[in-house]
């Protein structure tokens, strides 16, 4: 019996992974391509559309031709292609499938005075009870309304109903299928700011108060469907299905397996993205978290509530460059653990001001309880906690929300190799953490979208299951001083907001 496969396509802000996995779960082969990112003025952002999907073609030319060299005569085995894609960038382009400007990147705030704009025009309750985002350069919309405001050529499309919005996965399916499939999922949708998650439709009345009414927007459908077939510049002799498209923050999310009620994801690298399965949750929620489309399968849209901690890696990153605190990260584990406790020293990680659920963009970040006793070592396991504390911020203002407890928390990302921050966090939340051991956990939930949207999985209980071997699990000890530190951490932001 011939094996099946998934080809699948994670693209992300600094470059394009192609993976092949097999109907086990396990990777065949991997290829990648580097993409730039430009900073034409200070706090721009900015991609060349053409570069991203170059890039795309490239990393699946190479991934395709390892492929071929150790398994000829299979690529016809590979049955449907799925792609994650970095959320909120964006590209306009005309009829002619030509940009009208450089992609905008999430990480772009040349629309912070768009934000304080819409705020002071009284649009944030009415943006949140739509979208269930805040409003915040993070997200597309403001930033299509600052080029609508200064690039002519932007508003003279937009105007003539010659303007395409696409967020990435969007314009990659429009280039792959020669212009000829324009659409969207759920989950990429709903960062946008322009679409109404409850009603499941682009909202007419934000466009309008956006100016940007004569937009044209793609069709939104489930993250698992057809999405159209492509050739892929002609790496495939015949049109290859493209049967699933997520955003990479949600894709890690189904990637994780988080699909009942209480589980949740948190993805550790520079910052944190924690992502709640809150089900069929319907309204706005009140304790500075975001309401997303965790996914959709099948008829089913399941909601999510996300917090985004700002600064987690980055934090041990700024010890390490700024400091010579450690010089490998290898370091940072044995450092922590030298200490019986800290003594009392925390620092707050407010480099760029604090996310989720604090929402404080103003604050700056600060070191507590120094003595002439403080060592480096305290400075390493002030941060690591931190990362624990803003966590621990995070799942309880969701608890509060959802008056549910958490059952679950599934991580990854690098940070997770610290088994002593892993345990603390577990500790904290008197919950199991479970890392499933998947590297590329946002390509896996893409390719999972895709199987399901090929028939090679029928539901979720179909699902491969990642070997045990490489499972990490941490279970909550009976350590009540954790909750003693969290308190005086509690205490110090409260002492920031007066």
């Amino acid at each position: 019996m011939s094996k099946s496969y998934i080809l699948s396509i994670d693209q992300g802000t600094s470059g394009t992974k192609a993976i092949i996995f097999d109907a086990m779960g396990n990777i065949v082969t991997k290829a990648t391509a580097p993409l730039k990112s430009y900073y034409p003025a200070p706090s721009f952002v900015e991609q060349d559309p053409q570069e991203i999907y170059n890039s795309v073609i490239e990393a699946v030319k190479k991934c395709i031709t390892l492929f071929n060299e150790e398994f000829p005569g299979e690529i016809d085995n590979i049955i449907s292609c799925g792609i994650s894609n970095q959320r909120e960038t964006f590209v306009l382009w005309d009829n002619d499938g030509n940009p009208l400007h450089s992609a905008v990147v999430w990480q772009c705030k040349r629309s912070n005075a768009i934000c304080e704009t819409l705020k002071e025009k009284d649009l944030e309750s009415k943006i949140g009870a739509s979208s269930g985002l805040t409003i915040d350069p993070y997200f597309s919309a403001t930033k299509v309304i600052w080029l609508n405001e200064n690039n002519s050529k932007v508003k003279e499309a937009i105007e003539a109903g010659d303007a395409y919005f696409g967020t990435v996965d969007t314009w990659l399916l429009y280039k792959l299928t020669n212009g000829k499939s324009y659409k969207t999922d759920h989950t990429n949708a709903s960062r946008t700011l322009f679409y109404n998650i409850y009603d499941l439709d682009w909202d007419q009345s934000l466009l309008k108060d956006f100016n940007l009414e004569n937009l044209n927007l793609p069709e939104v459908t489930f993250s698992s469907d057809h999405f159209g077939d492509s050739n892929f510049e002609g790496v495939f002799s015949k049109q290859l299905p493209i049967t699933g498209m997520i955003g990479d923050s949600q894709a890690a999310f189904f990637g994780e397996e988080c699909f009942v009620n209480g589980m949740a994801k948190a993805t550790l690298g520079t910052g944190s993205s924690i992502l709640w399965n809150a089900e069929k949750l319907e309204k706005q929620t009140e304790n500075g978290m975001l309401t997303t489309i965790g996914w959709s399968v099948d008829g089913q849209v399941n909601y999510a509530l996300e917090g985004v901690i700002v600064s987690c890696g980055s934090t041990l990153e700024w010890l390490k460059n700024q400091l010579d605190i450690f010089t490998t990260h290898d370091q940072i584990e044995e450092m922590a653990t030298s200490l019986q406790n800290n003594e009392g020293v925390y620092l707050i990680p407010a480099f760029s001001g604090m996310g989720a659920p604090y929402w404080q963009k103003e604050w700056k970040a600060s070191i507590h309880g120094l003595t002439f006793g403080t060592k480096k070592e305290h400075l390493v396991r002030a941060a690591l906690e931190s990362i624990a504390f803003q966590i621990k911020d995070v799942i309880g203002s969701i608890e509060k929300e959802t008056k549910t407890s958490l059952k679950e928390l599934k991580v990854n990302g690098g940070i997770t190799a610290n088994g002593f921050l892993m345990q603390f966090i577990s500790d904290l939340l008197k919950t199991p953490i479970t890392n499933m051991g998947i590297t590329d956990v946002s390509a896996w939930g893409a390719a999972l979208m895709a199987g399901l949207g090929a028939k090679l999985w029928v539901g979720f209980e179909d699902f491969p299951k990642p070997p045990s071997e490489v499972i990490k699990s941490y279970t909550p000890n009976a350590n009540t001083e954790v909750h003693g530190f969290y308190e005086n951490w509690g205490a110090i932001l409260a002492d920031k907001t007066r």
